[in-house]
């Protein structure tokens, strides 16, 4: 027999990131990264893990959410959810009361997101495989039935899906062997926040391009002027050969991978990051400002559900040659849809948990190969990182089958609370996780939940903050 779910635990985790500016926007001004973070037992030793990601206050009321939805996986036989994920995913998704305070959006589905991961993520480990690996295994049939299709069929159906899997079916192997040679590409925000100073944003940025990157993100939105300065500061680093590593040659900014990305002399890339703060008018006007500072593209350049807002700033941004990117804050695939219908976006940014889970996820990568736009998924914050590298080998591996013009976000911030940190090469790139205990890298050190669990963890009784009963 095999094994039945038997309970679930969830933890309230806040880091106190506000204290050292990380993590800050035009946005998001006080950020304390935060994990809604979840246990889901079995009968057996077989314990999944999941989370999804706050930035402090009302992580409790996603905790909340996450209970209620974990609540429906009590008593069910592990094997009969695996068999069919998709089918899995409609029915956590599929509780008529919780639904209404959604629908597919908002805290229920973030915490939807937390349960379908965990899920994930106890499949991979019954596997004995990390979570990307588990997928890229799967034959093409097995992703289409792991995949949320509801309200998408009108842009992709499930036989489009299968036609994209199966025609890059027989050269995973070779993508596999190629990415686990190279790393997957990836680019910096650490230097990029707006609560640094000048002088801080300048040495790690000169850090980043030691370290091997060639992508570098930075938040905008506060001050022009500033913006502009800030931007100087980091170009005059980047596009000079002097910074680069020992033996490494610049890149050619005309070449397949960064054709059209706005490189400069070395071959390095610049993105900006509004975090949805301006109003469409605004936005145009703004972004034509920083003009001179040649970003790839702007990220978030307002309210993230508004689609021919972002339509009408990537038609008036196009003759500078700044394209538009988006996703973090996407709801939900339909969001997805509609951007790719409207030829709104340059770049998806898949989040792997504003997203419910893994099978959702799915479907917008699966949307993205058939539109042509590359996926950049969105990380940082806590956990993000060691979430998507999964997402990104998956892309690769099985569906899109390139890694040319893509570019992971990578955040140098809390790793070491995880028994299976991500990593990065001396090339600036992700290594690819091959612990076959590790499923989706997303447990936890109990003696980190212990220290941050919020209020009763020993850091913030430490720091006067009243426990709960």
């Amino acid at each position: 027999m095999s094994p039945k779910i038997t309970g679930y635990k969830t933890h309230d985790i806040r880091f106190p990131t506000s204290l050292s500016g990380d993590g800050t926007d035009a946005m998001n001004t006080d950020c304390d990264y935060s994990s809604a973070y979840v246990k889901l037992y079995t009968d057996s030793d077989l314990t999944g893990y999941g989370m999804t990601f706050t930035i402090g206050r009302g992580n409790d009321i996603v905790c909340a959410a996450i209970r209620e939805l974990a609540k429906r996986l009590i008593g069910k036989d592990v094997e009969d959810l695996f068999a069919n994920m998709g089918k899995t995913w409609d029915y956590l998704s599929a509780d008529s009361q919780l639904r209404w305070i959604g629908p597919e959006k908002g805290v229920i589905h973030i915490a939807l997101g937390a349960v379908d991961n965990a899920l994930w993520d106890m499949f991979a480990r019954a596997r004995g495989k990390p979570l990307w690996k588990l997928v890229v295994d799967f034959t093409p049939e097995e992703i289409v039935n792991a995949t949320a299709f509801r309200y998408i069929t009108d842009a992709l159906t499930r036989e489009e899906a299968l036609a994209i899997l199966q025609e890059k079916a027989a050269s995973r192997a070779e993508r596999e062997a190629k990415v686990r040679e190279l790393g997957y590409p990836a680019y910096v925000t650490s230097a990029g926040w707006l609560g640094y100073s000048d002088e801080k944003v300048a040495r790690l940025t000169r850090e980043a391009v030691e370290q091997g990157f060639n992508h570098f993100k930075m938040k905008v939105g506060a001050n022009r002027e500033s913006d502009l300065r800030r931007g100087k500061i980091i170009r005059s680093i980047i596009d000079d050969p002097q910074y680069l590593p020992a033996g490494v040659k610049p890149r050619d900014p005309n070449g397949p991978d960064l054709a059209g990305k706005n490189a400069g002399p070395t071959g390095s890339v610049l993105m900006i990051d509004a975090n949805q703060v301006w109003d469409v008018p605004v936005a145009i006007d703004y972004v034509k400002s920083l003009a001179e500072i040649k970003p790839w593209f702007i990220e978030e350049p307002t309210a993230p559900d508004d689609i021919l807002g972002h339509a009408a700033v990537r038609k008036a941004l196009k003759p500078y040659g700044i394209g538009v990117a988006t996703g973090e804050h996407a709801h939900n695939r339909i969001v997805f849809k509609q951007l790719l219908q409207a030829s709104a976006i340059d770049v998806v940014q898949i989040d792997s948990c504003r997203l419910a889970g893994v099978s959702e996820v799915l479907s917008v990568l699966l949307l993205a190969a058939k539109f042509g736009v590359p996926v950049c998924p969105h990380a940082g914050g806590v956990g993000l990182c060691e979430y998507v590298i999964h997402l990104s080998l998956i892309d690769y591996i099985a569906i899109s089958g390139t890694m040319e013009r893509n570019v992971l976000e990578f955040v140098d911030h809390l790793h070491e609370h995880f028994l299976y940190p991500c990593s990065i090469n001396k090339n600036g790139r992700y290594n690819v996780p091959d612990n076959t205990q590790e499923g989706y890298s997303i447990e936890m050190h109990e003696k980190s939940i212990n220290e941050y669990e919020y209020p009763n963890g020993t850091y913030w009784r430490s720091r006067g903050v009243a426990p709960s009963a």
